[in-house]
């Protein structure tokens, strides 16, 4: 069973906040090999929609009010366990993050900083590419946006 929870920054115990933190360096630096600052002062700013399954951190994003990372809200840092691609859980977790982004900060423009091999994915929930590719942290990336209907 799974158990889905978003919470500002001063609401997550250690526990969770460990957990958020182990699963972003077990993918994006040590999987990805991609060395780099994850803890860059904007998770204090953040809402943290989380995904347990037998209370084992299985999805995670940080979601973002406009003016924090862009102009307009975001969502980032998605990630998913790597023993749990391919069961439908990232869309899952992309579906339900931006419901909470509407529900948060409004029915506005949602931006996101893709992987650009990612791009068809985030595409099917109606993000459009709206940049040209730019290497951050060594990897090919492209701006998204997703604008209400």
């Amino acid at each position: 069973m799974q158990i889905w929870l978003c919470k500002e920054f001063n609401d997550l115990s250690t526990i969770e906040l460990y957990s958020i933190l182990q699963l972003r360096t077990e993918i994006f630096v040590v999987e990805q090999n991609c060395v780099f600052q994850d803890i860059d002062g904007k998770d204090e700013d953040a809402y943290h929609l989380m995904c347990y399954e037998e209370d084992r951190l299985i999805a995670y994003t940080r979601l973002l009010p406009a003016g924090k990372s862009y102009t307009e809200c975001s969502i980032g840092r998605v990630v998913t366990k790597k023993i749990k691609r391919g069961t439908g859980i990232g869309k899952e977790l992309m579906a339900i993050s931006i419901e909470y982004c509407y529900r948060l900060f409004g029915k506005s423009p949602i931006r996101i900083g893709a992987q650009v091999y990612l791009e068809k994915f985030y595409s099917s929930f109606g993000f459009k590419k709206d940049s040209d590719i730019y290497i951050e942290d060594g990897i090919q990336h492209i701006e998204m946006v997703l604008s209400p209907a």
